[in-house]
């Protein structure tokens, strides 16, 4: 059942499953690319010299499959030193097939799944991944928060809301020592 569950799920995933950048570490003044497709690992280095022989130099890229990627000791090797191990790791993943699904949704539909989580659960999110950390600090989930969960919500706290941000709104009338949440219905 779950070989038939990846080829519909991987419809979800764009082409490019993963891409980071940045300076090498010193002395060096290089630069470079990772970027994970669905089909292949690129590897973009600039070389950084104040030497005449260097200025204006293209950068060097190297395609690998994922499978050769998995092979290939020596650019896991870079990819290691440059972006670091958990970098590493999660590429090798990637490689291997193990893909979020859920960290890859649409935010709309992400915000519908946790509209159904306790608050203290949501927190909790919030704290796994920079992505769930905005969507669950973002206005559109305390808008949500607080018309799905405030039973004595009024036209008046939603201007108020609007000028003042929902979370606030949220905190200010609707925390433990304020109005009861309404009871949540599927």
């Amino acid at each position: 059942m779950v070989t038939l569950l990846r080829p519909k799920m991987a419809s979800l995933l764009g082409e490019t499953l993963f891409e980071i950048s940045g300076q090498g570490p010193p002395p060096a003044k290089d630069y470079f690319q990772l970027v994970i497709t669905k089909n292949e690992v690129k590897w973009r280095s600039w070389i950084i010299s104040l030497r005449v022989g260097f200025r204006g130099a293209a950068p060097k890229e190297l395609k690998e499959s994922h499978y050769d990627f998995l092979h290939d000791k020596s650019l896991q090797q870079e990819v290691g030193i440059i972006f670091g191990q958990k970098i590493l790791h999660y590429t090798k993943a990637l490689c291997q097939g193990e893909f979020d699904y859920l960290e890859r949704l649409p935010d709309d539909i992400l915000l519908r799944i946790v509209s159904y989580l306790p608050l203290r659960d949501v927190t909790q999110l919030a704290q796994t991944t920079r992505k769930f950390r905005k969507l669950c600090n973002s206005e559109e989930f305390w808008e949500q928060t607080v018309r799905s969960r405030c039973a004595e919500f009024t036209p008046d706290m939603e201007t108020l809301a609007n000028a003042m941000g929902w979370r606030k709104v949220f905190f200010l009338f609707f925390n433990a020592s304020g109005p009861k949440e309404k009871k949540r219905s599927s």
